[in-house]
């Protein structure tokens, strides 16, 4: 119940600040706030808001620069067995960054929760991706089908997706079941991918959040959302993904001396597909906790 009555707020919250509803907190929520006024509704079928200059040019530069050299070829989560697999299905490269890697990232994650009124906890990493010439990612859903995935907080309740680059033609992001679909007007300017649902251009600064379950926990198939090709120019994106609990490693006492132990039957097949390094920060741990499969990863001292 404590879940739905949060959710509930935070989709309430959600319809007041697209309507134009200003709190009176908003003044001062100082440089990890985020401005009401620049929040536009564009569909309730899928429930997706838009705001405007959500980053700065500098923030996006930055986030940019932080991944720029670290980019691996994208994966996606197999249905069935829950496990990060390559597919054309998706065709970009990417990187996860740190939480609070620096003051920059810190304060662009308190300025997501303060519009989403989801805590930060309850937030992935951001990932940042690429897409040029070409690339894309096909219609697919946030929320998982596998319950390997589901471990760890939950079904993704949100995401929010930040343009950190304009783009040519091509790149919108597009909902094909959404309800509004085909009232939305396009001129010559949109890709002929982008006419085949509502969509989204990519606008440096701008923020998409949508939402991929209902407000009663159950999942929204008009969710169904993903990347057109790039037609001209390349494509770069932040994305962080919100869960219904939280995502971040629960506080754990170590059954050796030096934490190397595996704490989930599924680690020697998740180290087997590249996880380590993926997932770093649940797979081998932080400075501020160890993580679950340290002895699957062969971190342990000799």
């Amino acid at each position: 119940m404590a879940f739905h009555r949060h959710f509930f707020l935070a989709a309430t919250v959600a319809l007041l600040l697209a309507d134009g509803f200003v709190p009176a907190t908003a003044a001062s929520l100082g440089a990890g706030g985020f401005d009401p006024s620049r929040v536009v509704q564009l569909s309730w079928r899928p429930r997706a808001f838009l705001h405007k200059g959500f980053l700065t040019d500098a923030e996006c530069d930055h986030l940019i620069a932080l991944a720029k050299d670290k980019l691996e070829k994208s994966m996606v989560a197999d249905n069935e067995s829950g496990k990060s697999v390559q597919s054309e299905v998706r065709t970009s490269s990417g990187m996860f960054l740190e939480k609070k890697q620096d003051e920059v990232v810190k304060r662009i994650e308190e300025r997501i929760s303060a519009w989403t009124f989801l805590p930060p906890e309850n937030g992935e990493s951001i990932q940042i991706l690429h897409y040029q010439n070409g690339e894309k990612y096909e219609p697919h859903y946030d929320y998982f089908h596998d319950r390997n995935n589901q471990a760890l907080g939950g079904h993704r309740i949100a995401t929010v997706l930040m343009y950190l680059s304009n783009i040519e033609k091509g790149g919108e992001t597009i909902f094909p079941n959404a309800e509004g679909k085909l009232l939305q007007p396009k001129d010559d300017t949109w890709s002929e991918c982008a006419r085949n649902g509502y969509a989204v251009k990519p606008v440096k600064g701008d923020a998409l959040l949508f939402f991929s379950l209902h407000p009663d926990a159950t999942t929204d198939s008009d969710s169904l959302h993903g990347s057109c090709p790039v037609i001209e120019g390349e494509k770069w994106s932040a994305t962080k993904w919100i869960h219904v609990r939280s995502f971040d490693l629960p506080v754990k006492q170590s059954g050796s001396s030096d934490g190397c132990e595996d704490d989930n039957v599924l680690c020697p097949q998740w180290a087997a597909v590249g996880e380590c390094a993926k997932n770093p920060n649940y797979m081998v741990g932080t400075k501020e906790a160890p993580g679950f499969c340290r002895k699957s990863c062969k971190v342990c001292a000799e």
